[in-house]
């Protein structure tokens, strides 16, 4: 494998975001660290992790693609120091810690070993996925010879990090499905699927090739899933997501968690058979028309250059291929024409479905005990007495109450009297207020002269000196 050109790695943006100080840690042997500088180390693996996602995913850590072979964008293949050669950079050398990189994602199930992910029968969402694997490998082996296969330890019992570079890589060499990149491809495929559905069983159908067609160039913007990508998208829907069910070469789209429940019927496959004709005719006819628009090209050429045998030839050809165009359009129409139809029955016999369902449905819950006519009417009577009661109730609480207001001796015409003298002499104390604040002379009552002053005689009166 040849090295990544530097512009390229430059481009990424886990590189235009570090110094050469930062790229040269990253590129050391910081396998150690993981006890001493955990921090660090968890930084650092996360780093390569983005770093060789961006690099797979742009096809730069195959060894070669072309257009009818594109390279895998879903499956990491780290082959030992070949590998980290790709990502060296001049002044800085080749990655250490690539393997110890791969092994940390391993763990962390952000990489899975092709083979494991393509033959397990657990969803990789299975908390208890790992530990079923270590108690495979355990059932009559000792227990660090299991670790030892799955990378963990070394058959003598010693750790992954106590080794050299060499023997990392002999640990972890292989294949792996990188999930990150999995989950995104598959939600958008899923995406797609929902907007082009029209709801005829037709759409929810494709076999290998047509789901090939129809999906590998949605995934991932500017990128071509690969047959491998294809085979592990199918595994990953079908096994962890629910979403497809697939049966030798029939593929269904079902609902979210629903097929377990749903099966590949022959009416199923009839449909896809119907569906793969339609398409096939479909590509005849395009071609045969294109074939006819060449000829008509080819014909004006030759009558413009005066070659009229050269132009009879292509419209003789024309001629055939027009017929042909004929034969295969009458059969594309009695094909849709018989696929609409099959798909319109299908539809009628899940309606019948449901409608038997809803009608089974009903009669159960009118079977009910409780929606005999006798019941119903029994509950009705005894609804209407206990409402009768409940107005007895009430109406004896309404008596009590006026009762007990009669034996309080409160006439109601004292109390109502008595509120508007309140009243009026609330109106009267802001009158006064009022003439206060606009001067008026204040009025006082008249000086009451006790009784005893009252009773002075005349006389008594004249003796009192009078002021000059």
């Amino acid at each position: 494998m040849s090295s990544i050109p530097a512009a390229q790695l430059t481009s990424l943006p886990t590189y235009a975001s570090v110094t050469n100080t930062r790229l040269k840690s990253l590129y050391s042997d910081f396998t150690y660290q993981k006890h001493s500088n955990p921090t660090s180390y968890a930084s650092n693996v996360e780093w390569w992790r983005n770093t060789l996602e961006a690099a797979l995913l742009r096809g730069w850590l195959s060894e070669s693609s072309t257009a009818s072979s594109p390279s895998d964008k879903l499956v990491l293949h780290a082959y030992g120091v070949a590998f980290a050669d790709r990502f060296r950079v001049e002044g800085v050398g080749k990655p250490l810690s690539i393997p110890t990189v791969v092994f940390e994602l391993c763990s962390s199930k952000a990489l899975i070993p092709l083979s494991d992910f393509l033959s397990a029968s657990r969803s990789i969402y299975d908390p208890g996925w790992l530990p079923y694997r270590i108690a495979s490998f355990v059932v009559g082996k000792p227990l660090w010879w299991a670790l030892g296969q799955l990378g963990i330890v070394e058959s003598n019992g010693a750790v992954f990090g106590d080794s050299g570079t060499t023997e990392r890589w002999k640990k972890v060499r292989g294949d792996y499905v990188a999930v990150s990149l999995l989950e995104s491809a598959a939600e958008r495929i899923l995406e797609r699927q929902r907007l082009k559905s029209t709801g005829h069983v037709a759409d929810t159908l494709y076999n290998v090739d047509g789901f090939r067609a129809e999906f590998s160039e949605c995934a991932f913007e500017g990128a071509t899933l690969s047959g491998t990508d294809i085979k592990v998208l199918l595994k990953f829907l079908e096994r962890d997501k629910g979403v497809i069910i697939v049966r030798g070469e029939v593929i269904k789209f079902v609902d979210e968690g629903t097929s377990q429940a749903s099966e590949v019927s022959a009416v199923d496959t009839g449909i896809l058979a119907l569906k793969t004709s339609v398409e096939k005719l479909q590509v005849q006819v395009d071609n045969v028309q294109h074939r006819i628009d060449q000829l008509t090209q080819q014909t004006s050429n030759a009558l413009r250059q005066k070659r009229k045998e050269i132009a009879m030839t292509h419209l003789r050809a024309r001629k055939q291929f027009e017929e042909v165009l004929k034969k295969r359009l009458s059969s594309l129409e009695l094909l849709r024409t018989t696929l609409i139809r099959v798909e319109t029955s299908a539809g009628d016999v899940e309606i019948m479905k449901a409608y038997e369902s809803s009608t089974a449905t009903l009669r159960e819950v009118l079977a009910h005990p409780l929606l005999q006519r006798e019941k119903i009417d029994e509950t009705m009577d005894a609804m209407a007495a206990a409402n009768a009661d409940a107005r007895e109730v009430q109406d004896a609480i309404q008596l009590g109450a006026e009762l007990a207001q009669a034996d309080t001796g409160v006439d109601d015409a004292d109390i109502e009297a008595e509120l508007e003298a309140l009243a009026k002499e609330v109106e009267d104390d802001k009158a006064h207020a009022r003439d206060q604040q606009l001067g008026a002379p204040e009025l006082r009552p008249p000086t009451h002269v006790p009784a005893q002053e009252e009773a002075l005689t005349t006389s008594e009166r004249e003796i009192v000196p009078v002021a000059l």
